[in-house]
């Protein structure tokens, strides 16, 4: 039988993932640091208020809207302008999450075989998803000094374009690293995407969560006026419900292409009509349900991190690469350590999971990735036990 060559099928795990099956299938304990799932995380909100804006009586007709139901887009645009972007109902599409956004861009920007740019290192989807459109992403770099932390690499950038290119996706804050673009890069970027013609695609879900110690200045993409400009987000992160599959697409930049995207952006909506009446009847309510939640969070988040640098001090053979923003810590081991290796051990010897740094196509071979919302408790045990590992002699 033969399928189609967009899915980039590999059977087989990696051996990572292999060690934690087994171990799970022997009953054996695992201090898990890489839970990104909030309401595992202990971040289910008001269940009470969730449910009763799920439960308006709105939601049980049915008069599809191809961008989505006014009253929700309504929403979505006021919380873009509590944050100073100019944009109105008119320019938000709904859509069932951040990944089928990126969907409906990629057939809306690119023909089969096009380019599009993609951040490295970053979460390992973007290749999945363009693949699946017959698109191809091409990474272009983020580097790391001590001095100034994760910075785009803006030579790196420009040499990454070619004649197929059709869009940059930037990921603000980027994931894991945490690093946000700051307002020069990010006009340098939107600058790029005007003098070649093409799209901009900013991934803000994790925009809300800035570092509170290490604040910087930051914008959101909505404000580029030069270039067309597609700001993508949506509930799983802003009120920490995955589960309710509601995400949202706002496009700015200039007219008239800001129009004709639009217009053809519903044309493809309108072909799936794939969000729920419910979630969307609800999505006020819901977003009225941020503050809380972002709180919750936000002290979750600063209080690992604080962990994370009370184990890595003095400094050691562990350390820790300070983030801006977001839910991830990036750690540093030896530069001869295998971060796969070194992850695998990790596993089987202290029960401790952490990702390798290449499973978010980082560059260098000796980081590891942590989820800062992981439960205060199991973070603090299992950094102890991660740092303690990485001084022993190799």
């Amino acid at each position: 039988m033969r399928f189609s060559d967009r899915v980039p099928w590999a059977p087989g795990t990696n051996e990572l993932t292999r060690r934690l099956e087994s171990r799970r299938a022997a009953g054996l304990p695992v201090l898990d640091l890489t839970l990104t799932n909030p309401t595992r995380a202990g971040f289910g909100g008001d269940g009470g208020a969730v449910l009763r804006a799920l439960s308006r009586e709105e939601g049980l007709g049915y008069e599809p809207d191809p961008r989505g139901y006014p009253p929700a887009r309504e929403a979505v645009a006021g919380y873009y302008q509590e944050q100073g972007v100019r944009t109105s109902a008119e320019k938000v599409v709904l859509t069932a999450s951040t990944s089928e956004a990126y969907s409906l861009l990629f057939k809306l920007l690119c023909n089969p075989g096009d380019a599009v740019l993609v951040p490295r290192p970053s979460y390992p989807l973007f290749q999945h998803l363009a693949a699946l459109e017959s698109v191809e992403a091409l990474p272009y770099p983020a580097r790391y000094t001590p001095s100034l932390g994760w910075r785009l690499d803006v030579d790196g950038l420009r040499s990454a374009f070619t004649a197929r290119t059709r869009a940059v996706v930037i990921v603000h804050p980027q994931n894991p690293t945490g690093a946000y673009l700051r307002p020069a890069e990010l006009d340098l970027v939107a600058g790029l995407c005007a003098q070649h013609g093409i799209a901009l695609i900013a991934d803000e879900v994790f925009f809300d969560f800035p570092s509170i110690t290490r604040p910087v200045t930051r914008r959101r993409a909505g404000t580029i006026l030069d270039a067309l400009t597609f700001s993508l987000s949506g509930l799983s992160k802003v009120v920490a419900l995955p589960q309710l599959k509601l995400g949202w697409i706002v496009i700015g930049g200039p007219e008239p292409s800001a129009r004709e995207a639009l217009d053809r952006l519903e044309f493809i909506a309108d072909a799936y009509l794939s969000v729920s009446a419910g979630v969307q009847v609800g999505a006020r309510d819901l977003l009225d349900l941020r503050g809380p939640i972002q709180a919750r969070i936000q002290t979750r988040l600063e209080r690992n991190e604080r962990a994370v640098e009370e184990i890595c001090r003095p400094p050691g053979a562990l350390r820790h690469r300070p983030r801006e923003g977001g839910w991830y810590s990036v750690l540093e081991l030896p530069p001869e350590t295998s971060d796969e290796a070194f992850a695998v051990g990790l596993l089987d010897s202290e029960g401790v999971l952490v990702h390798p740094g290449f499973f978010y196509d980082c560059e260098e071979d000796h980081l590891l990735v942590a989820s800062l919302i992981t439960p205060e408790e199991t973070f603090r045990a299992g950094m102890e036990r991660l740092a303690t590992r990485a001084a022993l002699p190799a």
